[in-house]
């Protein structure tokens, strides 16, 4: 099952507080991003995290799930949470701020001149 166009713009319009809060539509889910960075995924109508300490100290239940087979365990953020959008904000802000920072990009070796 793949997750709805007004699913996604339901959680949107439950963000639009939380700051540059926006989506990228991806193999049948949602990428979710804060200020241009990854946070979670849309799968399934179900709203993952990445784990983070700080999010788990936010949530009233702590709830793990993986968006997909084979995916790493996420903070699992059912759509009954979705109401309370000073909360979702919360969680989503706590999230970006306790992920590392993005590596630099590597940079590509100059190529050889051949003859």
């Amino acid at each position: 099952m793949s997750t709805s166009q007004g699913t996604m713009d339901y959680l949107l319009d439950q963000l639009k507080s939380a700051g540059p809060v926006s989506s990228r539509k991806m193999f049948g889910g949602y990428c979710l991003y804060y200020a241009g960075r990854p946070v979670g995924l849309v799968c399934d109508e179900q709203l993952y995290l990445k784990p983070t300490d700080a999010g788990r100290a936010l949530m009233r239940e702590v709830r793990e799930g993986a968006p997909f087979p084979g995916a790493r365990m996420h903070l699992l953020i059912t759509a009954d949470d979705w109401d309370d959008h000073h909360l979702l904000g919360q969680l989503v802000r706590a999230t970006y701020e306790a992920l590392p920072p993005p590596k630099p990009p590597r940079q590509s070796k100059p190529r050889k001149k051949t003859k």
